[in-house]
C-alpha cells in the first residue's frame, strides 16, 4: 500500500493568509470567506457596486425663479416692469425683454441687453 500523508498536512494546519481588504486597503485575518475588513468596508462596497441614477440626478444643484430677474415690457404703453407679467395700466400681459435689474441711477429696469453693445 503506498504511502499517503497525514491528514493534518500544510494545507489544513496553516493559519488564516493575511487578506488585504479591497476598500480601504487594510490588512487583516480572513476568516472564512470574510473579503472585507469590517462590515462598513462590506456596505461602502454594496453602495459603490448598487449606484442608482437617482442618486446622481439629487446633487443636481436647485433651480431657482428667474421671474424676480426678468424684465418684462408692456406692448401697450412700453412701460417696463421688473418681476411683473401683467401691465397694471393697460390690464394686459407683457411680453419679456430679458434677464436685468433696477438700474442704480435711476432706480429704472434696465435689461443686460440693454447694456451690450
Amino acid at each position: 500500500m503506498p504511502d499517503r500523508p497525514p491528514r493534518n498536512d500544510v494545507e489544513t494546519t496553516s493559519p488564516t493568509p493575511r487578506s488585504c481588504c479591497p476598500v480601504c486597503g487594510t490588512g487583516f485575518l480572513r476568516n472564512r470567506r470574510q473579503r472585507y475588513c469590517s462590515p462598513a468596508c462590506r456596505q461602502a462596497a454594496w453602495r459603490a457596486r448598487h449606484l442608482t441614477p437617482a442618486a446622481s440626478v439629487a446633487a443636481l444643484p436647485i433651480r431657482r425663479p428667474r421671474r424676480d430677474t426678468t424684465v418684462y415690457a408692456c406692448a401697450e404703453c412700453e412701460q417696463r416692469y421688473l418681476g411683473q407679467q401683467w401691465c397694471p395700466d393697460c390690464q394686459r400681459p407683457c411680453r419679456r425683454v430679458d434677464i436685468g435689474g433696477r438700474c442704480p441711477h435711476c432706480d429704472e429696469p434696465v435689461a443686460v441687453t440693454d447694456l451690450l453693445p
